[in-house]
């Protein structure tokens, strides 16, 4: 999955979407871009950034997600 700067579908509702839950990680949207608070098993802070079109916020050591 990739997050995108600006979405390409038909637009349900504005500013309500607060966390996504992907298979590569959980990232807050935030009024400065998608911040990252996790990531799947196995999957790399940069394979993130890599799938992220948006801006993305890294701060800190970034954790795996618990099964």
């Amino acid at each position: 999955s990739k997050l995108l700067e600006q979405c390409t579908l038909p637009i349900t509702g504005f500013q309500c979407v607060k966390r996504i839950v992907t298979n590569l990680a959980v990232l807050d949207v935030t009024p400065n871009g998608f911040k990252l608070i996790e990531t799947a098993p196995g999957v790399t802070v940069d394979e993130v950034v890599s799938a992220t079109e948006g801006r993305l916020i890294v701060e800190g050591e970034i954790p795996e997600m618990k099964l």
